[in-house]
């Protein structure tokens, strides 16, 4: 998701998002360790960045900003 339409979201879809993608990329963490997973581990850098973004929008808003 592009960083306008993470600010379009309501503060609790916003928090389920986080949960989502951040389990998404625990498990894909844990198939690349095991070696399960090496068809797309770019998706783990992806995922990585897509949490940051939202962390970062999530923490604007409760700075009031």
């Amino acid at each position: 998701m592009k960083t306008r339409e993470l600010r379009e979201l309501k503060a609790e879809e916003l928090d389920q998002r986080i949960r989502e993608v951040t389990q998404e990329l625990r498990d894909l963490q844990l198939k690349h360790r095991t070696g399960e997973g090496a068809d797309k581990p770019v998706r783990i850098r992806l995922l990585r960045r897509e949490v940051a973004r939202m962390q970062t929008v999530a923490h604007v808003r409760k700075a009031g900003k």
